[in-house]
């Protein structure tokens, strides 16, 4: 389970094809402190650590049906990709509740200035059947944006935008993003829920 808080934008190192999995050797500052079966979200996809090398690096495997429905088969060397390390039950929820589970993929349509802030666009496919079980977004609800909690505005049946300050653009991989890049989408659990439920009872 995650928050959406971002830990750091680290740097892939070596992305190398298996059969049908990616293993993925990632830098970062708290690669010493993981431990092998840890999991971690990367661009919102939770993977587990597989080994740690004494290079400050670790390496992770994502299966093939994982590349099918996010952007990590985009990932290349030298690209960066966002991290966090699963909640503590102690700690404070300063995101939303995040699983890690990535439900598909949006494009950037438009990168907007907006009063030192940015506006970034994505627009995303989504089948009617699944907008009905809660693949969708809300006005002002959350969603997580290659693993950034944050708050929907201007939600529309295949779009949205989201608001970026200046401290999330400089610390996650936002500041990469660029109108056609494709980033990872992980809809509100809670409105999955919700919207599951209205389907029982209407049955």
């Amino acid at each position: 389970m995650f928050s959406g808080i971002v830990e750091e934008a680290a740097t892939v190192v070596a992305a190398r094809q298996e059969g049908g999995n990616l293993q993925l050797r990632v830098r970062c500052s708290f690669a010493d402190e993981l431990k092998i079966d840890q999991s971690v979200a990367h661009n919102g996809v939770c993977l587990t650590v597989v080994e740690i090398h004494p290079d400050s690096t670790y390496t992770v495997t994502a299966i093939q049906e994982t590349l099918d429905r996010s952007n990590l088969g985009d990932l290349t060397e030298g690209a960066l990709v966002n991290l966090e390390r699963s909640m503590m039950m102690n700690g404070r929820l300063d995101g939303h509740i995040v699983q890690g589970h990535v439900d598909t993929t949006a494009v950037c349509t438009a990168v907007d200035d907006v009063d030192g802030s940015r506006y970034f666009t994505f627009v995303y496919d989504v089948a009617p059947e699944m907008a009905r079980k809660g693949y969708m977004t809300v006005e002002k609800g959350s969603v997580t944006v290659n693993g950034v909690s944050l708050t929907v505005c201007d939600s529309r049946h295949d779009s949205f935008r989201v608001a970026i300050i200046p401290y999330t653009f400089e610390h996650t991989n936002f500041r990469d993003i660029r109108p056609g890049s494709r980033v990872n989408l992980e809809f509100d659990i809670i409105g999955k829920y919700l919207a599951r439920l209205q389907e029982i009872k209407e049955a």
